[in-house]
Order: C-alpha cells, then structure tokens, then sequence
C-alpha cells in the first residue's frame, strides 16, 4: 500500500474534459437557479422561465425549505463544488498528477454530492411533487462525475476492489451511471404517469 498511497496519478482527456464537462454543465444550473433564487427574493411573484407546468415548476422548488438545506440557497453551495470539478479537469488537461489522499477527498465532495443530489430527488418527487429542470441537470452531472471518478480510484488502486471489479470498470463505467439515471427516470415517469400521459 505504501507505492500505492506514494505515487501520484493523472487522468485521460477523455476523463478531464469529462470533469471539465459535468462541472461545467453543474455550474450554469447552480448559477441561473441562483438568478431567479434572488429575483424571487426581490418579487415573490416572479415565476422562473422554467416552470412550464403544475409539474416541472421550478419555482415550487426554490419557495421550499429543502432548497435551502444549509440555511442558504442551495445552489450557492453548488457555484463553489461544480467550480472545484472544472478546476481538476482543467488541471489534469494540462497534465497534472495527484496524490491518493488527493483522489479519495475529490471522491468524497462527489459521494457526499450524489447523496445530496439522492435526497433533493426524493424531495423534489415525493415532498415538494415538483420538478425544477436545471436542478435534473445537476443532478446528470453530479451523478456522471461521482461513477467516473469512482471508478478512477477503483482502476488506479485507490480504492480496493477485486482484480475483476477493476476490470469491469476498465471497460463498462458508462453502464453504472446509465443505470443510475435510468432508475431515476424511471421514478420521475411512473410519479406523475397520469400526468404525462393525459
């Protein structure tokens, strides 16, 4: 273990830009909630853009008490996190190369956003019945990055797993978040079916 937590390891373009992607995708959600968060401070009649409907009512979302979980808005938590995920995939584009430690606390900040994410969704379907579009972006972004990295601490020993986990995850990551959000699309489609379906 001691090679293991001494080396130090980049990632492929492929996974930078990947991080680069979901971060990215993470922070305009977190940033035009954040906008119309504020306008719906200053007027409480202000309806977002992207409440279309009873059900995707983004604005149902952000009057809720989940939506400030911290004792602030969410998705200011959000403008930092997904800023910190650009940041490491910039970093590994140009070729950097970290630590074990480094690794597994950039697989902790996914795990503890996937499990926030996991709460906000149940929230969101079975508390507030609403749905908020740019939050289900942020939730497809935090998902990808948490089974991508995780399989990269996986892959690189970081994490201990079994030679054929390891091996599965070489070749067939993409399968884990594809489930995932098929599971949750799955959830959104059977929780308002009369709906979608009148």
């Amino acid at each position: 273990m001691a090679s293991v937590a001494g080396r130090t390891v980049g990632g492929s373009r492929a996974f930078a830009l990947l991080l680069v992607i979901t971060g990215a995708a993470g922070l305009l959600a977190a940033w035009v909630i954040t906008i119309d968060k504020f306008k719906l401070l200053e007027n409480p009649d202000f309806v977002p853009g992207c409440s279309l409907n009873p059900v995707v009512s983004c604005g149902n979302i952000m009057k809720s008490d989940q939506a400030s979980a911290f004792g602030f808005p969410n998705p200011m938590l959000g403008l930092v996190a997904y800023g910190i995920v650009i940041c490491v995939g910039m970093s590994l584009l140009a070729r950097a190369t970290f630590p074990r430690w480094y690794w597994l606390t950039f697989n902790a900040g996914t795990l503890f956003g996937v499990g926030f994410c996991t709460w906000l969704q149940f929230q969101s379907l079975y508390r507030i019945n609403s749905l908020c579009l740019w939050c289900c972006l942020a939730w497809a972004a935090t998902i990808l990055m948490f089974w991508y990295v995780t399989s990269f601490n996986v892959r690189n020993q970081f994490l201990p797993a079994p030679g054929r986990l390891r091996a599965f995850l070489g070749e067939f990551t993409w399968v884990l978040p594809v489930l995932h959000l098929g599971v949750i699309g799955m959830l959104i489609l059977t929780r308002w079916w009369d709906f979608w379906t009148s």
